[in-house]
C-alpha cells in the first residue's frame, strides 16, 4: 500500500473509533449484546472505498447501520450480538417504503383475528370511497382473477414495493390499529400516519375507505364502513430535514417539516426482521400473531425475484433480480447467485436510501441481519429530485453488505445453522 493511502486509511480508522463512542441505542427493545462496529472495520475498510468516503463524513450522509450476528444455540434457541455505527434512535430519517413491511404483517394479523369463515388473504377485497380525496379499487389486472386481495397486495409490496398496494392495506387497518399494535409489540419508535404518493391533508390521512370482502360468487363475506381516527400520530421530537425545500414549485430556504410523516427507526426495523425470521426469540405479545403458513408467505415474497412471479408478472429488464435490493448486490442490474438468499425491504425518497435484510448463504451456512440508512442529498434541499441514489447510496449499501458478508465468511460458529428451510423459500 502506498504511504499516502496508508496514512489516509489510518486516519479514517482513528476517526471511526472516535465517532463510534456513543450510547449503544440498539439495546433498546432488543435481546442480545450490543457493541460499536468500528473494530470490525479496522482491517477491511481500505477494500471498500465508498464505505470509507461516507464514513469520513458521517454527519453529511447521516449514516446509521446495525449489524446483527446470529448464533444458533442448543435446544433450537438463537442468540444475537449487535454491532452498531452512529445509531441514534431519536435522529429522524424518512423511512419511505420500508414501512410497508410491518403493514403487510399487520394486515395478515388483522385477517386472522377476524375469525370470519371464508375470509383469507385470497378473498376478494373491494375498496370503496366515502370522501372526495379517496379513490376506489374494484379490480386489479395484475391478479389471475383480475380482482384485488390482501395476499395479492402483499405480493406487490414485497416484489416491487407497490405504493397503491400499501395504501389499500393502510386504509383497511387505519392508524389506530397500526400504531397501537406496533407499540404493544415494543416497536416504540415507529409512527405510520399516511398513505404514500398521495399528498393529502393530515386530516384526510385519518379517514379510511369503506371495504367489502366478497367470495367467488360475489356474496358478502365481511363489510367495513368508512372509518376515521381522532388521535393524531405525529412525530416526536420534531422531525426537520434539510436546509431548504421545494414547496408549490418554489424554493423555501428552511428545513422541511416531517412531523406528519412516517417514522421507522433502524432498531424497530431490525426488530421486525427478527420477529419474521426468529419469532421464537420474542414473547407471544411481541410477535406478529400470524400462522406459520402466512409467515412463510411473507418470507417467500421478501426473497423472490420479481421476474419469477406470474401473478403479478414483471419484466426482468425493468425489474431485475436486484431491483429493490441495495445491501450486498445493489447497483446495476445483475443476477443474484443461487447460493445467496436476500430477504429484505428497501425504501428510497427525499435523498434517503434504506435497506433492512436477512442475508443467507445456503452453501456456506452464513446468516446475518443488516439494516442501514444513508442520506445522499448533496445540496441538502428536499423535493428537488436532485439526489445521489445511484452515485453514492447504492454503491455504499453494496459495499457495506460485502464488508459484513466477508466478515461473516470468516467468523467461527460453535453450532452450524441448519438453513434447509431457507433453501427453497426465496424461489
Amino acid at each position: 500500500m502506498q504511504p499516502i493511502r496508508a496514512l489516509f486509511i489510518a486516519g479514517v480508522l482513528i476517526f471511526l473509533s472516535l465517532f463510534s463512542v456513543e450510547a449503544l441505542a440498539c439495546t433498546a427493545s432488543q435481546s442480545g449484546k450490543c457493541y460499536p462496529l468500528q473494530p470490525l472495520l479496522t482491517n477491511s475498510a481500505a477494500d471498500y472505498p465508498m464505505v470509507v468516503k461516507v464514513l469520513t463524513d458521517p454527519e453529511r450522509f447521516k449514516v446509521q447501520f446495525l449489524y446483527t450476528q446470529i448464533d444458533r444455540q442448543p435446544n433450537s434457541k438463537v442468540g444475537f450480538t449487535h454491532y452498531q455505527y452512529a445509531l441514534k434512535e431519536q435522529r429522524y430519517f424518512y423511512p419511505a417504503s420500508t414501512v410497508k413491511l410491518p403493514i403487510a404483517l399487520l394486515a395478515l394479523q388483522w385477517l386472522e383475528q377476524q375469525k370470519q369463515p371464508g375470509l383469507t388473504k385470497d378473498t376478494v377485497m373491494l375498496s370503496g370511497s366515502s370522501r372526495q380525496a379517496q379513490t376506489t379499487a374494484q379490480a386489479d389486472d395484475s391478479a389471475e382473477n383480475k380482482l384485488p386481495s390482501i395476499g395479492h397486495y402483499i405480493k406487490k409490496i414485497l416484489l416491487v414495493s407497490d405504493n397503491d398496494a400499501y395504501n389499500r392495506l393502510y386504509e383497511l387497518l387505519g392508524q389506530d390499529y397500526i400504531n397501537e399494535q406496533l407499540e404493544h409489540k415494543d416497536l416504540t419508535n415507529t409512527v405510520i400516519n399516511h398513505r404514500l404518493s398521495m399528498p393529502l391533508a393530515e386530516v384526510e390521512q385519518r379517514h379510511y375507505n369503506p371495504v367489502r370482502f366478497v367470495d367467488a360468487d360475489n356474496r358478502l363475506v365481511l363489510s367495513l364502513p368508512a372509518r376515521s381516527s381522532e388521535k393524531r400520530y405525529a412525530n416526536q421530537p420534531s422531525a426537520l430535514l434539510g436546509k431548504a425545500h421545494i414547496a408549490n414549485g418554489k424554493l423555501v430556504p428552511e428545513p422541511m417539516d416531517f412531523s406528519e410523516k412516517n417514522r421507522f427507526s433502524l432498531v424497530d426495523f431490525n426488530g421486525v426482521l427478527k420477529r419474521i425470521f426468529f419469532p421464537e426469540a420474542f414473547s407471544a405479545e411481541q410477535q406478529f400473531n400470524i400462522s406459520e403458513q402466512n409467515r412463510e408467505f411473507i418470507m417467500r415474497y421478501m426473497g423472490q425475484a420479481p421476474s419469477i412471479s406470474r401473478f403479478p408478472s414483471y419484466d426482468a429488464n425493468e425489474y431485475p433480480d436486484n431491483y429493490a435490493k441495495f445491501l450486498l448486490v445493489g447497483g446495476d442490474a445483475e443476477t443474484i447467485p443461487g447460493n445467496l438468499k436476500i430477504f429484505n425491504k428497501t425504501g428510497w425518497a427525499y435523498g434517503h436510501a434504506i435497506d433492512g435484510a436477512y442475508i443467507v448463504d445456503i452453501e456456506r451456512n452464513v446468516e446475518f441481519l443488516l439494516v442501514a440508512v444513508i442520506y445522499a442529498n448533496e445540496n441538502d434541499t428536499l423535493n428537488d429530485d436532485n439526489y445521489q441514489l445511484n452515485e453514492v447510496a447504492k454503491p455504499f449499501m453494496r459495499q457495506l453488505g460485502q464488508l459484513i458478508y466477508q466478515h461473516e465468511l470468516q467468523r467461527q460458529r460453535s453450532i452450524e445453522p441448519d438453513l434447509s428451510y431457507i433453501k427453497n423459500n426465496g424461489d
